[in-house]
Formats: C-alpha cells, sequence, structure tokens
C-alpha cells in the first residue's frame, strides 16, 4: 500500500449517490474530484494511476493543474459483503513534489503490488474505478488497469508507460516516447510529432497500428507470429534474416516469425513493434 502524504489540493470534493439495493444485492456509487497543482515548472512533472477494475481517460491542457474525476461503483452480494468491500479495496490518492499518484489496493494485491486476482465472485463484491484527467500536456504518464475499457490519451507530449490487460490503448494527437502494452486489446496511436527516442508498441491478441508524420527516420524492429506487417514507408532492411516481402494495394507487406529490422528515411530512435496475433501497420499522417 502506499502510504498517504500530505498533497497539496487547491480543491476536493467527494459526492455520494444514495445506496441503492435490490433483494439482498447492494449498490454505491460515489464520484471523487481533485485538483492538484505541479510545484515546479518542466519535464519533471508525473501522473502515476495503478488501477485495477476500471477505464483510465486522459487529456492534455496548456494548464498548470492536474484535474481528476474518479467515478467509483460498488457492487455487493449482500450488506456484509459492501461493508467488506469498504475495508478491503481503498483508493489512495498523493501527491509528492510533482508526482501525482492513484492507486487501488485490495485483496486481489500481493505485497510487491502486483495482481493475484481470484474472480469477483470469490469476494461477494466488486469495485469499479473509472479515471478521468485533465494534465499539463507536457506530463509524464505512468498508467495501469486490469479489467476495464481502453487506456484513451489525447494530446500530451510527455514520456509515456501505459499497460491494459483486458483491454486496448489509444493515443490520439500526442508526441512524446515511451511504452505501450495491451495484452488483450489493439494498440493505436496517432503521432503530432515523430518520437525522438526509443519507443516499444504490444499487443499479445491484438493489432497494432501506429501513425507517425511522413518525414518519419528510425530504425524499425518487427515482430508477428499470427499476423502481417504493413508499412506506408519505403525500407531497407537491417542485417538479420529478411522476411517475405509482397505488395497489397499499393503497400509494402512482410511475413515474419521473429524480430526483423528495418530502417526508415536515414534511421533514428529504435521503435520496436511487437504484435504476436496480430497485424502490425505503419502509417503516414498528412495532419
Amino acid at each position: 500500500m502506499i502510504p498517504r502524504s500530505l498533497a497539496m489540493l487547491s480543491a476536493v470534493c467527494v459526492l455520494s449517490l444514495p445506496m441503492s439495493v435490490l433483494g439482498n444485492e447492494v449498490e454505491e456509487k460515489q464520484t471523487i474530484q481533485k485538483t492538484f497543482v505541479f510545484e515546479e515548472v518542466g519535464d519533471s512533472k508525473q501522473v502515476v494511476v495503478d488501477n485495477f477494475e476500471g477505464s483510465i481517460r486522459v487529456t492534455g491542457h496548456d494548464g498548470r493543474e492536474v484535474q481528476l474525476v474518479v467515478n467509483e461503483t460498488l457492487e455487493a452480494d449482500s450488506q456484509e459483503k459492501a461493508q467488506e468491500a469498504r475495508r478491503e479495496v481503498r483508493l489512495d490518492i498523493t501527491q509528492s513534489n510533482n508526482t501525482v499518484r492513484c492507486f487501488v489496493d485490495g485483496p486481489f494485491r500481493c505485497k510487491n503490488g502486483s495482481i493475484h486476482f481470484r474472480g469477483w465472485e470469490h469476494y461477494g463484491y466488486k469495485v469499479r474505478h473509472d479515471f478521468q484527467l485533465k494534465v499539463p500536456q507536457q506530463t509524464g504518464l505512468h498508467l495501469k488497469t486490469v479489467n476495464g475499457e481502453d487506456v484513451e490519451i489525447e494530446k500530451t507530449s510527455g514520456k509515456f508507460e501505459v499497460e491494459n490487460i483486458n483491454g486496448g490503448i489509444r493515443m490520439t494527437d500526442v508526441s512524446g516516447a515511451g511504452r505501450l502494452y495491451a495484452l488483450n486489446g489493439k494498440v493505436r496511436v496517432r503521432f503530432t510529432a515523430n518520437p525522438n527516442a526509443d519507443c516499444y508498441f504490444g499487443s499479445l491478441n491484438g493489432n497494432v497500428e501506429i501513425a507517425f508524420r511522413p518525414q518519419l527516420s528510425a530504425n524499425v524492429l518487427l515482430k508477428t507470429f499470427n499476423g502481417q506487417v504493413y508499412s506506408d514507408f519505403p525500407v531497407s532492411y537491417l542485417p538479420s534474416g529478411k522476411p517475405t516481402k509482397k505488395t497489397k494495394d499499393g503497400k509494402f507487406i512482410y511475413k515474419s516469425n521473429d524480430f526483423f529490422g528495418v530502417r526508415v528515411g536515414d534511421g533514428g530512435p529504435e521503435l520496436k513493434f511487437d504484435a504476436f496475433n496480430g497485424d502490425i501497420r505503419i502509417l503516414s499522417r498528412e495532419q
């Protein structure tokens, strides 16, 4: 569990809705609203969200504030199980210097913070947290959820590290560099500026589709087991085993069961694409 700290809050609001009871089943909803102000201006700003059940949506803006809204939904088999859920599942929201951290703790967590989940039926209750955040555009993002919808990010320009176990990842009109991984979902990114540092885009069971600006220069590593690779960009091979190559509808298509390397433009940052059961699409966007 992450300890609480003296967060610098400019606004705090918790809105609770009346509890509803259907038979012995219980449902409770509340909305948590908080606003944080970063102490310093610069690239060291970070927002960390370690969620378990629920979605995460982040939008960048020009201000210095982090505006956080969390919609919490508790469902339980009985009043006793509802009380148990309130004791066992906790949302900790803290700020330390230039880092805002949100951490969902519960009996599904191991001591090291990893997940050991037996299914909500085992606990007799279910608690969901849906996060909506507005952050300064250059904020670094460390986001993770296990059971939720897509993680959605738009209009940010900081470093990113995002993981979604049972859902996809979608980033729209972003810049920056980092790591994205969706175990059971698609990874889709639309860059406004090409990455200037190494990146990883991966999915076990989903397509990986990344749209870059036309001036892309990078060294690209590619791997798919049950899929193909499509590229809008002409490439030259880096030293490695060459994959099978053909064209379809004017696009280059590559087939390989292992990583292979290609160079786009004059080369540059290493961009790694890994889609085990899905296609990889490297697109060029004009706007």
